[in-house]
C-alpha cells in the first residue's frame, strides 16, 4: 500500500537531507521512507525557494513595453 506524506512532514526530511549530517540511509531508515523520496524532496525545496524570490516583475512583459 502506498503511504501519504503531508507537507510538514516532507518538509522535516528535506531539511535533515539538506543539512548533511546523515546519509540518505540513515533517514530512509530513520522516517521510513524510501531513498529516491528522500533524494527529490530536497531538490523540490530548494526549487520552491527559486520561486519564492521570484520577484512579480520577472513573470510580466518588460517595463518599457507596459505603457504600450
Amino acid at each position: 500500500m502506498r503511504k501519504g506524506f503531508n507537507a510538514g512532514f516532507k518538509d522535516k526530511v528535506a531539511l535533515e537531507a539538506i543539512k548533511d549530517e546523515k546519509t540518505i540511509a540513515e533517514l530512509s531508515s530513520k522516517y521510513e521512507v524510501h531513498r529516491t523520496q528522500i533524494t527529490d524532496w530536497p531538490k523540490r525545496a530548494l526549487g520552491g525557494v527559486k520561486e519564492t524570490f521570484k520577484g512579480k516583475r520577472e513573470n510580466d512583459k518588460p517595463r518599457h513595453l507596459n505603457n504600450r
